[in-house]
């Protein structure tokens, strides 16, 4: 009977050994990208959250699988904002949706509205939080101070 608890422990070693280590490879990430993201974020410009998706994007990359669902939440939410800034060829930090820029049609405005309402749903608030939660919780580090 012990045998079999030993090698059941033996068989199961190696899975907690590779969540420990891409737990460690995610908190390095956090850590690295923090002063970046706090630098970004400090001012408050328009365009910060944009500025900070490079960011994000290698956190994505980086994250452990219960909290990867959640980081795919807030890329993709910033990327349907980019994406429809880009289309319309307008410039993030400027952007003013009362007074839009010559040349932008009814439609690329209504596409940029709704990209940015999509960062104020409740499912994408909702991800930042866990994000920035699990960052402090499990990494002992908050994503920017």
């Amino acid at each position: 009977m012990r045998r079999a608890a030993w090698a059941a422990a033996a068989l199961l070693l190696p899975l907690g050994a590779a969540c420990s280590s891409d737990q460690e490879v995610y908190c390095e990430a956090v850590r690295d990208q923090q002063t970046r993201l706090s630098d970004i974020l400090a001012g408050g410009e328009p365009d910060a959250l944009l500025r900070a998706l490079p960011a994000y994007r290698q956190l994505q990359q980086a994250a452990v699988s219960d909290i990867r669902d959640d980081w795919a939440v807030v890329v993709d939410a910033l990327e349907d904002l980019d994406q429809a800034l880009t289309d319309a060829g307008v410039d993030p930090a400027t952007y003013d949706p009362a007074k839009p820029p010559a040349g932008v049609t009814e439609e690329q405005r209504a596409a940029i509205e709704r990209a940015a309402a999509g960062l104020l749903d409740p499912r994408t608030e909702e991800a930042f939080a866990a994000v920035d939660q699990q960052a402090r919780d499990v990494c002992g580090t908050p994503l920017n101070q």
